[in-house]
């Protein structure tokens, strides 16, 4: 199926928005140059997995999860590069991909996915209870770049790419839950030998681990947030957590903070928060001190946060600057 867009330039960004989002994820797309947006998208099923096939011409748009994402259930969804650049940013990492590249989102936690101008890429959606048994702990991944030429990455990209092809034709049920099954095991193969040192880590511990970052991103906003509200809702003690931190080289106070200043850093650098007030995005986002927050802000960006968006604003010929380039 070939999906399009059609009439005035804004019109056609929130048609393609709902098309994309009722027939793969629900997400909402921004672009500050309307001008010359288009898009075309061919989707497909090969058993538990979904394709889509997506053309961006004339500008370059940002996709992010809609607040109710998560509720459209668990999932994941790997983005093969083919023509162009975007990239990726999700767990404070960011995946900047050229053709070729391959990267994995987690639908679940926040992210931003960014397609430039003239790319073409493949989405490839799947089931998280589908992924697990091929990649025990795909959390560990997300937001990393599995680069061309690395590995297995190329041998997967090109799999990718022909069974989206498969996706769109009548294939019997087990020819296509046979070629599912391939592509996720080509798939595991590629992310678990480009990152051999995430795979050893993804043990009991690197699972609570991946668990508790999810947790820390879905309630960043909580001001409450903290260690042992987090081992509360893992079912672990305190202590063990901050020594599942401890592991990964970060104490689990300093990534909290870490996460919530660079998601303020983001929305400080985005035109459509321009009104409002820099206390109340901070606020947003789990802070409840202005000192405090400017002072972090400062050791964080080397600047105070009034700067840093008078900054960011003198660069809105350009979309969306993203404070993750410079944070990870």
């Amino acid at each position: 199926m070939t999906s399009g867009t059609a009439g005035p330039s804004r019109n056609r960004l929130a048609a393609w928005s709902a098309q994309y989002s009722a027939h793969f994820a629900r997400s909402e797309l921004f672009s500050t140059d309307l001008g010359g947006f288009d898009a075309r998208m061919q989707v497909g099923s090969l058993g538990v997995l979904r394709f889509a096939r997506v053309v961006c011409v004339g500008t370059a748009v940002d996709r992010m999860p809609t607040p109710d994402a998560r509720e459209s259930g668990s999932g994941y969804t790997l983005i093969v590069q083919l023509e162009g650049r975007g990239n990726l940013s999700q767990y404070g990492q960011r995946a900047d991909l050229a053709p070729g590249d391959l990267a994995l989102c987690d639908n679940c936690a926040p992210h931003k996915h960014r397609i430039e101008s003239g790319s073409t890429l493949l989405l490839v959606r799947v089931p998280a209870r589908a992924l697990r048994q091929h990649l025990p702990s795909p959390e560990h991944f997300c937001g990393r770049r599995l680069a061309a030429g690395t590995g297995m990455a190329d041998v997967a990209a090109s799999l990718i790419r022909n069974f989206c092809a498969q996706a769109r034709a009548e294939l019997p049920v087990a020819a296509q839950e046979c070629l599912s099954r391939q592509v996720l095991e080509t798939l595991a193969l590629a992310f678990s030998m480009a990152f051999s040192q995430l795979t050893a880590t993804a043990s009991t511990s690197g699972g609570r681990y991946a668990r508790a970052r999810l947790f820390i991103e879905q309630h960043l906003g909580d001001p409450e947030l903290g260690p042992h509200s987090i081992a509360a809702a893992l079912n672990v003690s305190a202590r063990y957590l901050r020594m599942i931190f401890a592991r990964e080289g970060e104490c689990i106070s300093s990534y909290v903070l870490r996460r919530r200043l660079e998601e303020t850093a983001r929305q400080l650098a985005d035109p459509r928060w321009r009104s409002r007030s820099i206390c109340e995005i901070a606020f947003n986002w789990g802070f409840n001190s202005a000192p405090h927050f400017s002072r972090s802000f400062r050791e964080q960006y080397g600047m105070p946060p009034r700067e840093y968006r008078a900054r960011q604003a003198a660069t809105d010929g350009n979309l969306q600057p993203d404070p993750l380039a410079a944070a990870v």
